[in-house]
């Protein structure tokens, strides 16, 4: 989606739209405030009505795009409403213009533009029979705006659009095409951003003792990767932000096997691992003032002959044991030691993981936040407040060594699953086992998030690249220079 910025219309546009905020149809002239009245439109974020009219004997097509209150997110759930209405419409181009939007401000212009790219993302790699009124039409956005050349700050917010994106694809890919090696080769562009690549094959991650992801990994002829993808935006030497996020490419539980019905929706396992690298793109390509490593623990979890048993005792990269009681809490298993792993080599005071980790999130949370444990009273306040900021919202739960005989084991050092209750508590339990001393950590359990069955406020049903503009929007209010 090319969007761009202009003092004013071009006087030829066809196809013009006009931003309103709620309760402010009384400003529109005769023409749009007839069109609002028919449509019952007041202006509520994402509606839209339009009409049309005659200009010189042409005829063009006007939309009324509801702001809501004129906040942020109101303001992208606005231009993405645009995007949606349009996208494949046979429409081309599309002008907008602000003026009547009843806003002075740049950042309410990048919101909205923000939002209709944010919309535009879609995947029809493997639609062959797509007809042409189903296929994108929309390909330029041209917004009227009073604030001189805005093109600096909208290439920042762009690059997290196209981050997001990233996400999404990698998200919505089938598993026969994304797995662990083929995930690494997506991520090689990164490259091109100035973000330094290191990976890890099961040869290297055998030497180090990660004996956890191994045993996830050991049912699958798809073999095991580590990613790391470094950023050097900040000061030289000062420690850097890690974010690690579960790779779990194709999930069938393993020898625990889940139920047949949905198990194809578990492509969307690696959904921290994505929203992980959708963040480095963002960050190198807003070239953020920052030090910041991305890790992504890439496994397939299948049940075959050579498949982890329940009642295995593996070692992790730490030195801890753990009783494998349930091949189907895998997530941790590759996160503990992609943790241990970080810790060793990049030695950082803060870590944030995203994993789609518990069912028992979603049964929380529905699909309307995420799940937020951390050690740290600062780093939550930050993780919750960018979660605001970025409408990727969090609710935090609870950390507590009461939990922790929930997962004690009577053969080994730690079971990797608990009772039924508080199952995403013993989780993240799980997880801070293998948080070193003074380390700063979150665990974000996103299971809810990263894919949704119907649309949302700036994207369609599907992929949502969740996580993403979170882990950016913390790195930029926190951690740049």
């Amino acid at each position: 989606m090319d969007i761009q910025f202009v003092a004013q219309i071009d006087a030829s546009a066809d196809v013009v739209a006009f931003p309103v905020r709620k309760g402010a149809v009384e400003t529109l002239g005769a023409l749009l405030g007839a069109a609002a009245a028919q449509a019952r439109f007041d202006g509520a974020a994402g509606t839209v009505a339009e009409t049309a009219a005659i200009d010189d004997d042409r005829a063009k097509r006007l939309l009324l795009v509801g702001i809501g209150e004129g906040n942020v997110h109101d303001l992208e759930r606005g231009g993405a409403a645009l995007t949606a209405k349009l996208l494949t419409s046979g429409v081309a181009s599309v002008a907008v213009n602000f003026a009547s939007a009843g806003t002075s401000d740049a950042d309410d212009v990048l919101a909205f533009a923000l939002g209709a790219k944010l919309r535009g993302w879609r995947i029809d790699t493997y639609r062959t029979r797509l007809s042409d009124k189903a296929k994108p039409s929309l390909t330029t956005i041209t917004i009227a705006s009073p604030h001189g050349d805005l093109s600096a700050r909208w290439a920042e917010a762009s690059a997290v659009a196209d981050g997001v994106a990233l996400t999404q694809t990698l998200v919505a890919e089938p598993p026969n095409i994304l797995y662990p090696e083929s995930f690494v080769e997506r991520c090689r562009h990164l490259a091109d951003l100035g973000v330094e690549l290191e990976v890890l094959d099961e040869r290297q991650m055998k030497a180090l003792g990660m004996g956890a992801l191994l045993g996830v990994a050991q049912g699958s002829v798809r073999p095991p990767r580590l990613l790391a993808m470094r950023w050097n935006g900040g000061a030289a030497g000062a420690k850097p932000v890690v974010f690690i996020g579960k790779g779990v490419t194709f999930d069938t539980g393993g020898i625990s096997l889940k139920p047949g019905p949905g198990m194809d929706m578990m492509k969307w396992d690696m959904g921290g691992a994505g929203a992980v690298a959708g963040a480095m793109k963002a960050i190198a390509g807003r070239k953020a003032k920052a030090n910041v490593v991305g890790i992504v623990g890439l496994v397939e979890n299948m049940p075959d002959g050579n498949a982890q048993r329940p009642g295995d005792i593996v070692t992790t990269m730490s030195g801890q044991t753990v009783e494998v009681l349930n091949t189907d809490a895998e997530g941790r298993l590759v996160l503990c030691d992609a943790i241990t792993w970080a810790q060793k080599i990049y030695e950082p005071e803060v870590i944030v993981d995203l994993a789609t980790l518990t069912g028992a999130m979603v049964i929380s949370l529905g699909h309307e936040y995420a799940g937020m444990f951390a050690n740290d009273e600062g780093l939550a306040a930050q993780l919750l407040d960018a979660g605001t900021a970025s409408n990727d919202k969090l609710w935090r739960f609870p950390l507590s060594p009461a939990y922790d005989k929930l997962i004690d084991s009577g053969i080994a050092d730690i079971k990797n699953i608990g009772p039924r209750e508080g199952g995403s508590i013993t989780a993240a339990q799980f997880l801070k086992r293998f948080v070193e001393d003074g380390v700063k950590w979150a665990h974000l359990d996103i299971a809810g998030m990263a894919w949704h069955d119907k649309d949302g406020p700036t994207y369609a049903k599907g992929a949502t690249g969740y996580g993403v503009r979170l882990l950016d929007r913390l790195v930029a209010d926190n951690f740049e220079g």
